[in-house]
């Protein structure tokens, strides 16, 4: 938390330039919610499973869902609605401070009656009727983290139901009864078959996909990453086959305080992200920029990408997606400047979207690298006042393409 919001306690959003105060945020969701939280009994319309991580394999197990029965329960876990409909900050901290968390403990490889309810949320296509019994009245908290979407109330979960009838897909029905089809393959056919990330993640997670023997419970936050992460590398399989972009192209776009410049060299595939913590956003307590960076070679990485972590897999997917669609490849190097308008972290959601919107809009086209720099560096500095030749003499990505011979020079 930045020394401005210590000095307004919340009183003043715009002495950290924030359009939304962080520290208001909770009280103002508790205020709408603490009505729903007076009975340990109700029904409600589960849209969305969610499996832990803390003590794995032993981990704890939710059913997500808000204290009534809704026609519109799924707007509670529907990014891409979120994104398309432009929703504000508070819009959504409002849908998942209102979502109960049910929650028992279970092994990963265990099976009983309330995982196979958490099953049944997972695959179907529209939120299940439950009736839940809980041990005690719920606790209201708003937790938010850079993976996952915000998530209100918890209480243990002491009995669970089904009161309707899950609507699952036939396709979803079809991979998830094949016992002998690999995860991988189960989700790059749906996700061809035009269910999105965010549903495909949710069957990952409930141990769902997967030869019989390997299904088990994945946390949600592993989920998401691994959902984005094979699907940009089954995209990457025929993108490395096509030929180069004809220009050098750059993409300009944002999302929630979060402002994405795509610069595209006509090279072979390479990707590399700059996330960038202009003062006074989330996680930057200084008065300076800061950042974090990882690279992605031709042939792949063979670690994690630990310093932008989900991020760095859910912005390389929307990339890949448009490289996809235009039958091109590219080297690709993307700079995240998170300002202080994100005033509430929304999971990797918000990345893989303004990574989107970035590329839907029409891109500037260069003659010349140089040309591309210029205009990048005249852009953020014009944009947000800050000297980008500290990122860009970092980039590994432009030290390859300065650096390396091509096929083309013997």
């Amino acid at each position: 938390m930045n020394l401005p919001c210590i000095q307004c306690k919340g009183r003043n959003p715009k002495n950290c330039g924030r359009s939304f105060c962080p520290i208001t945020a909770k009280y103002n969701a508790l205020f709408k919610v603490k009505d729903s939280l007076k009975s340990e009994d109700f029904y409600g319309s589960s849209p969305a499973p969610f499996i832990g991580r803390f003590g794995y394999p032993y981990i704890n197990v939710g059913l997500l869902s808000p204290p009534e029965v809704l026609e519109q329960a799924w707007l509670h876990d529907a990014p891409l609605h979120w994104s398309s409909e432009n929703f504000s900050i508070p819009q959504i901290v409002d849908l998942r401070s209102a979502l109960i968390n049910s929650r028992f403990k279970a092994n990963v490889k265990q099976q009983n009656r309330y995982l196979d309810i958490s099953k049944e949320v997972g695959m179907a296509s529209k939120p299940v009727d439950l009736e839940i019994n809980l041990e005690k009245k719920p606790v209201f908290r708003l937790n938010t983290s850079a993976t996952l979407a915000p998530m209100g109330p918890t209480a243990n979960l002491k009995k669970a139901k089904v009161t309707s009838n899950p609507k699952i897909h036939t396709k979803v029905d079809k991979v998830v009864s094949d016992h002998d089809l690999k995860s991988v393959n189960a989700l790059t056919y749906l996700y061809k078959s035009g269910f999105d990330e965010n549903f495909l993640s949710k069957l990952l997670s409930v141990g769902t996909l997967g030869k019989k023997l390997n299904r088990k419970l994945v946390p949600t936050r592993w989920s998401i990453t691994s959902t984005d992460s094979t699907l940009g590398n089954n995209l990457l399989k025929q993108i490395k086959y096509y030929n180069q972009i004809d220009s050098y192209e750059a993409y300009f776009g944002e999302y929630l305080g979060n402002y994405y410049l795509i610069l595209c060299f006509p090279e072979v595939w390479s990707y590399e992200l700059f996330e960038t913590y202009l003062p006074n956003a989330s996680w930057n307590i200084t008065n300076k920029t800061q950042y974090t960076t990882d690279y992605e070679p031709y042939a792949g990485r063979k670690t994690y990408a630990a310093q932008c972590a989900g991020g760095f897999y859910a912005t390389r997917l929307g990339v890949t997606e448009k490289l996809s669609k235009s039958k091109k490849q590219a080297s690709v190097l993307v700079l995240r400047f998170i300002t202080g308008e994100y005033s509430v972290p929304l999971g990797v959601f918000v990345c893989r979207q303004a990574t989107r919107k970035a590329l839907e809009n029409k891109p500037i086209r260069f003659s010349s690298k140089e040309l591309l720099i210029k205009y990048a560096k005249i852009l953020i500095k014009r944009k947000f006042g800050t000297n980008i030749d500290f990122l860009l003499d970092n980039s590994v990505l432009l030290k390859n393409i300065k650096h390396q011979k091509k096929l083309v020079e013997f």
